[in-house]
């Protein structure tokens, strides 16, 4: 039992089309990564700018409406 010219063309388009599949799959993956890498490096910015600030920047230093609630200042 040999190969028939139209098995051998059906195996060329079918390896053709796996060879895209594969591409496509590879493209997608690297597209993924470039995002994943991005996303890191915003969060390690993030990390970065949240250890440098002062804890107490969180919060108002000038108390204009809770001295009503609160009058002793400490």
């Amino acid at each position: 039992m040999g190969y028939h010219e139209d098995d051998q063309g059906s195996l060329e388009q079918l390896l053709e089309s796996l060879i895209k599949m594969v591409g496509k799959a590879n493209k997608n993956v690297d597209s993924l990564q470039v995002r994943v890498r991005q996303l890191e490096s915003l969060i390690r910015e993030q990390q970065i700018v949240v250890k440098e600030s002062d804890p107490l920047e969180i919060y108002p230093r000038h108390h204009h409406h809770s001295t009503d609630k609160f009058p002793l200042h400490l």
